[in-house]
């Protein structure tokens, strides 16, 4: 059966990208230099301070947006989905950003392409804490990644995985939002693994942590780091869209071919003037991963669309006048789950993201969907990012969902978790967030969850159960 996800990426994304960096590269420029008119301001995101966005920094520092009539504002927004919306938004009009974030954002219908490939395969080292030699010894530790769902969330399961852990069960994997909070946490013993690449890989090396696996030798094709727009830029100002390309390729050949310079600007953005450091950036990424035309690679885009596809896909079975449908990552996890298909059955793939959503005194209230097939509600609080630290009750954490029951009937169910019990933490690990859940933290202003689960009681019982997983 076809995977229509993948054919239907490619003409949406690697066709995009392809043609339009070759008419970049190849056609006339529509000017000839840009100081006969006025500079255009945009506004430029990228997502991490590390070597990957040294191409950005420099094009920028070293004027060649300028000599192309642009005046370039770079903004850092440490979130995929965050640049993604900023891109649909119009707040910004270009961002280095996480192929992962951007293919994403394209799936679920936002109007984000990319057009350019910056790094093209991992570029990342497992550092363990000092002691830990084998992967075995990873089991009931805990590592960390930048964001779930991210080039890191990637790397470090496709490690784990290779070494046959599973992510899911073996190990705790925190999201800690930047790779230095990654070092951090490797340092004070909160975890004991972290997927780090350069400036902070080397710091990592200086301070005596082991590197258990350097994803990089396995030269796994994987679209990294991109740079991504909106359709609709490209529609209506197409020329804004080629200066800036040519710009940023003047921007990586100036970098190549200018170390002491393309290493002045990198001191000034990593904020360090640790020679080793900017040296092994340099040659490590700007020599060595950066291309000098800045295709995209399709094996790697194809390689995230894989992930994705066994997250997202639904199977659609018809038959007959019956019909069911069944995620193919539960079908992975319950393989007695399985059915045989029969002659005249009609198989449908489709996408269909989970999804579960934030209410009450979280730090974020919003929809979030899945990073993920399996979700576990530890990692589904890290992304509402806790509870606020002024409102929020720890005491006072609910699931609600309906769960189907053997009669076909789906009966409404509230879990409740009390946050300041150690045992919770445990079990949060291994709670499983499903489709459409509402997670919602309670209000410390009432400081009384006793009385929240009453009233909860009230309002749903006997409709809901309430289940008190942690009094």
């Amino acid at each position: 059966m076809r995977n229509c996800l993948t054919y239907e990426i490619r003409t949406r994304l690697a066709f995009v990208f392809a043609v339009f960096l070759s008419s970049i590269i190849l056609a006339p420029p529509t000017s000839v230099i840009a100081a006969d008119r006025p500079l255009q301001k945009i506004n430029v995101a990228y997502s991490s301070i590390s070597g990957n966005v040294s191409p950005l920094w420099i094009t920028q520092d070293k004027g060649f947006f300028r000599k192309y009539g642009l005046d370039v504002q770079a903004i850092l927004i440490e979130s995929g989905t965050t640049t993604a919306q900023a891109l649909v938004a119009g707040d910004i009009s270009f961002a280095s950003v996480a192929g992962p974030a951007a293919i994403q954002s394209n799936l679920r219908g936002a109007d984000v392409v990319m057009i350019a490939g910056v790094i093209n395969t991992l570029i990342f080292q497992l550092y363990t804490e000092r002691g830990i030699t084998r992967p075995d010894q990873f089991k009931g530790k805990a590592v960390a990644v930048t964001r779930f769902g991210s080039a890191t969330d990637f790397a470090m399961r496709y490690a784990l995985d290779k070494y046959g852990i599973d992510a899911a069960k073996d190990v705790s994997v925190l999201q800690l939002g930047n790779q230095p909070a990654q070092l951090a946490a490797l340092e004070a013993g909160k975890v004991q693994g972290a997927m780090l690449s350069a400036p902070t890989s080397l710091r990592a090396k200086k301070m005596g942590f082991p590197m258990l696996a350097d994803l990089q030798m396995l030269g796994l094709e994987y679209q990294h780091t991109s740079i991504a727009t909106s359709r609709a830029l490209i529609k209506s100002k197409p020329d804004l869209v080629r200066d800036f390309m040519r710009a940023y390729i003047e921007g990586i050949h100036y970098a190549k071919t200018h170390r002491k310079e393309s290493m002045e600007v990198l001191a000034k953005y990593l904020r360090t003037d640790d020679k080793d450091v900017l040296d092994d950036t340099y040659e490590s990424i700007l020599l060595t991963l950066v291309p000098e035309k800045p295709y995209p690679t399709l094996k790697g885009v194809q390689i995230i669309l894989r992930e994705l596809g066994a997250k997202d896909a639904v199977a659609r079975v018809e038959r007959g006048d019956a019909a069911f449908e069944i995620r193919l990552s539960d079908l992975l996890d319950l393989p007695q789950e399985d059915v045989r298909i029969e002659p005249g059955d009609r198989v449908t793939l489709v996408s269909r993201p989970q999804t579960f959503s934030v209410l009450g005194a979280a730090n974020h209230t919003e929809e979030i969907t899945f990073p993920r097939g399996r979700l576990f509600l530890s990692e589904a609080v890290a992304l509402a990012g806790g509870a606020n630290a002024e409102q929020g009750d720890a005491a006072a954490v609910f699931v609600f969902r309906y769960v189907p029951q053997v009669n076909g009937v789906s009966e409404p169910v509230v879990y409740h978790f009390n946050m300041t019990k150690p045992d919770a933490f445990f079990l949060a690990q291994h709670f499983r967030m499903r489709d459409k859940d509402i997670l919602y933290i309670g209000n410390a202003r009432a400081n009384q969850p006793s009385k929240l689960v009453q009233l909860l009681s009230q309002l749903f019982l006997p409709i809901a159960t309430l289940r008190t997983v942690v009094p």
